[in-house]
């Protein structure tokens, strides 16, 4: 009955029915939170929203009544940043990680291979938090980021995110699943990227399941670019990002049915694994810590386009301070050591270490050959 479920149904559906001991009893087709998104969206009313990776904490506004002092966002050009207000000069300032021991890292890797190796997951995302030390606030983070993606949510994080979840233009909707990273600076740092074995296999791994994901919500889906580069700029160098591009035509009768769509989609399968059921429950396993708004999904709809951000590079603030969280895909090939470099790689501050004018989603495409 699980796989039967499994092949027509979203994963917060379909994780209810297995013993995942995890409840998403926030979203679903018949939750406030989507009704809401559903008329707003049938109405042509401007929203922005939030939704947490375990869809337990969901939440929206109408873009009118969003107050700037206690959420900003610029995603990809829609937001409520006022165009007149000119940021402070970025003060000096110290960023100082704190990663957790490489042994640590080491049995929440080992615990997720062997489950892969059981044939239980193809790939799971595995995320660590780290603790940082900086005297620039939140708030002060989210005005000095170079990202096509950024939000702020007062007392509770900054995210700078390079990823979208989806966008739609019309009736076209598309996504684009990141996954891949290196370093700029490695010699031959695209070619090395692009014909890597177990890269390749990954990246393949999550573009086929996004395809999968598109075909519940849209007509006809179809792969419109493979394997491309985003340049990435952090505080100390510029990382490169493989990413791909999924596009597909919504239904006739969609209507702005926005809630709907992101239950069928959620939780985003980049930042998830596949298959998403059983994966989800490896995650719980290996991570041992509640991710929070952390890879959930950011996203705005101006009354005619919808633009939405996977909420990685995320900083949180906690009780006792702030905690980085950052990750990334393993499958039966990952090197412990070498996914353990990425995701402190993957703890930077977004500022372009050689200063340029901030640019959007569009403009960051690098033109790469795909061997």
């Amino acid at each position: 009955m699980v796989s039967e479920l499994y092949a027509k149904n979203s994963c917060f559906q379909d994780v209810l029915l297995i013993d995942c001991h995890l409840s998403f009893s926030l979203l679903h087709p018949g939750s406030s939170f989507v009704k809401r998104l559903n008329s707003w969206g049938r109405e042509g009313i401007p929203f922005v929203f939030l939704i947490d990776f375990l869809g337990k904490e969901p939440v929206a506004w109408r873009l009118d009544e969003a107050d700037r002092s206690e959420i900003r966002f610029n995603l990809n050009g829609l937001t409520n940043d006022s165009p007149s207000e000119v940021p402070a000069a970025l003060p000096p300032y110290f960023f100082q990680p704190r990663p957790i021991s490489f042994p640590d890292f080491l049995a929440r890797f080992e615990h997720v291979v062997q489950n892969i190796k059981r044939g239980n997951s193809f790939l799971v995302n595995l995320s660590v938090p780290t603790l940082i030390s900086t005297n620039l606030s939140l708030a002060e983070i989210y005005q000095h980021s170079r990202a096509p993606y950024r939000f702020w949510f007062k007392d509770r994080f900054v995210c700078f995110s390079p990823e979208i979840f989806v966008r739609i233009r019309g009736n076209r909707i598309s996504s684009y699943p990141m996954k891949g990273t290196i370093a700029a600076h490695v010699p031959d740092a695209e070619r090395v990227i692009l014909t890597d074995a177990k890269e390749a296999a990954e990246h393949a791994t999550i573009v086929d399941l996004i395809r999968n994901d598109l075909s519940m919500v849209a007509d006809k889906v179809w792969v419109e670019r493979y394997r491309y580069l985003d340049r990435v700029p952090t505080h100390q160098s510029t990382l490169l990002q493989v990413s791909s591009e999924v596009a597909g035509l919504l239904p006739a009768d969609f209507n702005g049915a926005y809630g709907d769509l992101l239950v069928k989609l959620l939780p985003a399968g980049s930042i998830s694994g596949a298959p998403k059921p059983a994966t989800l429950k490896i995650i719980q396993e290996a991570e041992g810590y509640d991710r929070g708004y952390y890879t959930g999904i950011a996203g705005c709809f101006d009354g005619e386009n919808f633009e939405s951000a996977v909420l990685i590079r995320y900083i949180e603030q906690q009780a006792d301070g702030l905690v980085f969280k950052s990750g990334g895909g393993i499958t039966a090939r990952s090197s412990a050591a070498a996914e353990y470099q990425e995701l402190i790689d993957k703890v930077y501050l977004p500022f372009a270490h050689d200063p340029t004018a901030s640019l959007l989603r569009d403009d960051l495409r690098a033109a790469a050959s795909v061997q």
